[in-house]
């Protein structure tokens, strides 16, 4: 079972990105990508990890209403295209890895500045 739950996160990640990419209009979500799914082991809930170029804090909660707004829409076209008994509930949460990568580059590059 846990095969099929990621077989299923991978292909709802490929299709929320490409449903971002040519069918929502909405200029907050332009920009955002898609950098993981996870699923509960029963496909009722789907949590979906994206990224923003921008580090404001404005433009993060724009994309969050943007993207809490086309859910619906994103719903309806996952259930268009893939074919699962039922599509789960979407939660939109922010990626904060990339963030935290970024930290962890900036300490590197302090610590070889100062040797």
């Amino acid at each position: 079972m846990k095969h099929r739950v990621g077989r299923v996160e991978q292909e709802v990640q490929r299709e929320v990105n490409d449903i971002l990419l040519k069918r929502v209009r909405d200029p907050r979500v332009e920009g955002v990508t898609i950098t993981g799914v996870d699923l509960t082991g029963d496909l009722q809930q789907a949590t979906i990890y994206y990224s923003i170029l921008s580090n404001k804090a404005s433009d993060v909660k724009k994309a969050q209403a943007g993207l809490d707004k086309a859910s619906g829409l994103i719903r309806r076209e996952l259930a268009a295209r893939i074919k699962i008994y039922k599509i789960p509930e979407l939660e939109f949460v922010q990626d904060e890895s990339v963030r935290y990568g970024e930290r962890i580059d900036e300490l590197i590059r302090q610590m070889n500045a100062k040797d």
